[in-house]
């Protein structure tokens, strides 16, 4: 259940939810709108239909009564109330003490008044041996004299029919909205589908996959415009990270092989020098140059090896636990020297994918960077938890503020103003790029005192 809850929240925040749920609206309020409509203009027609029939009852008879008096109405009253005319008009003449004088009503409806106009009540009626109540809506007419004239019509069959339309209109409306439900899942559904694989081409982009593009469905349409300029982009982005990384690749070896003899010969140079001589000194201080340039070259030309992916065929099972005591061991001399601890919390036997060399280099960046800059306390672990393998180097030293801790990974950052520690400010941009390689993560944390650099792979097994 808890995997599904961070896919719940990402789609309640996806615009194509919101469009959905939008769709659904419109289509709900379209929806009630006109069953509302097919309600009314039926309730209205069967009412009018009993309108019309009151209406000509009542002028039929009007005209008898002006015809051929009382006597003529009561007659005329009798014989349409004799036998069962099937359309449920109901009549009742009375004389001024309410008594019955003809119709097919028993006697004067209890708690209707007695005044002229619209008049509904209830009407006792033998339905197959039964006496039913039903309702009754007609008009009172007061003859001359006190006499009274009631014509009404029974209402029943009406009312269900109302009562049938309400709630076939209400079910057709259950109905129609789960239809536009499932609609608006469904559009919802294929636009995240169309979004989706633009989002897993980014990422695969941004791992290192250049050569990856966003699938074309061929029905140009908005989202196959999208698709085809995000491919042109990607093509020319492509074209422009080959160029530079031909570029580079030409620079660092033109410059770096130079730089390599020029090291060579200020070394022969030394060769019968003086040891304590000031050419010495200068030429030594001149190698050292030299090794740095060569080491800022070689640390360039491995992040663009790492960020490129150049070297992902080159990843193999390997013990992350014995490539991190290997660093250890290799700087403890280091430590030692400048008068720091170095402990290690190694886990044995963390298994992972990855390219030896590269993570060998990362994690000996790190604890270059916790020596140099952290002192004090460092510790070096590496554990296995929950399919991951972590591993972190962790100092005591004044650490990096949270606001500075993403620039850090950009090249050549370096926090320290007056740049006077050695160093060429790439160990973080080659331990990001790593990372990224072996699909994992890096982060900066506070260790209170001190910095706390995490990386984080998926362990194999």
């Amino acid at each position: 259940m808890r995997p599904l809850l961070p896919h719940l929240r990402r789609l309640l925040k996806t615009h194509a939810l919101r469009l959905a749920a939008l769709y659904f609206a419109v289509f709900a309020v379209s929806v009630l709108g006109v069953l509302l409509f097919v309600y009314w203009s039926s309730a209205d027609f069967v009412e009018g239909q009993t309108q019309a029939t009151l209406d000509a009852e009542i002028a039929g008879l009007a005209e008898q009564y002006a015809q051929r008096g009382l006597s003529g109405l009561v007659q005329i009253v009798a014989a349409r109330s004799a036998g069962d005319r099937g359309d449920g008009v109901l009549y009742l003449v009375t004389n001024p003490d309410g008594h019955p004088l003809a119709g097919n009503i028993t006697g004067w409806p209890a708690g209707t008044p007695v005044a002229p106009g619209a008049v509904a009540f209830n009407v006792a009626v033998k339905v197959k041996g039964e006496t039913q109540m039903r309702p009754a809506q007609g008009a009172l007419i007061v003859i001359p004299d006190g006499y009274r004239l009631l014509v009404a019509r029974d209402i029943s069959d009406a009312a269900l029919f109302r009562e049938r339309i309400k709630l076939t209109l209400v079910w057709s409306g259950l109905v129609a909205l789960i239809v536009g439900l499932i609609g608006g899942a469904v559009m919802s559904r294929n636009l995240l589908r169309r979004v989706e694989q633009v989002n897993r081409t980014a990422e695969r982009v941004m791992g290192g996959n250049l050569s990856d593009r966003v699938p074309l469905k061929g029905t140009s349409d908005e989202f196959d415009q999208l698709a085809a300029n995000l491919n042109n982009m990607l093509e020319q982005i492509e074209r422009l990270m080959a160029g530079m990384r031909e570029v580079s690749d030409n620079i660092a070896h033109d410059l770096r092989t130079p730089l390599a003899r020029l090291r060579a010969r200020l070394e022969l140079s030394l060769t019968g020098a003086p040891e304590d001589g000031a050419a010495t000194e200068a030429v030594r201080a001149a190698i050292d140059e030299a090794d740095r340039l060569l080491a800022t070259f070689n640390a360039l030309l491995n992040i663009a090896e790492a960020e490129s992916g150049a070297r992902r065929n080159a990843a193999e099972p390997l013990d992350l636990a014995q490539t991190a005591r290997a660093a250890a061991e290799l700087y403890e001399p280091v430590a030692e020297e400048k008068g720091c601890a170095l402990t290690l919390e190694i886990d044995p036997g963390i298994m992972i994918r990855g390219d030896r060399h590269l993570l060998s280099q990362a994690v000996a960046n790190l604890l270059d960077n916790a020596l140099k800059y952290g002192g004090g306390q460092v510790t070096l672990s590496a554990h296995q938890q929950d399919g991951r393998a972590a591993l972190e180097v962790s100092d005591s030293g004044p650490g990096i503020p949270e606001g500075e801790r993403e620039a850090v990974f950009d090249r050549f950052v370096r926090l320290e103003p007056s740049r006077t520690t050695p160093g060429n400010g790439l160990g973080l941009s080659l331990v990001r790029a790593v990372a990224q390689l072996h699909n994992g993560t890096v982060a900066l944390g506070d260790n209170e005192p001190g910095l706390k650099v995490r990386l984080e792979f998926a362990a194999l097994g």
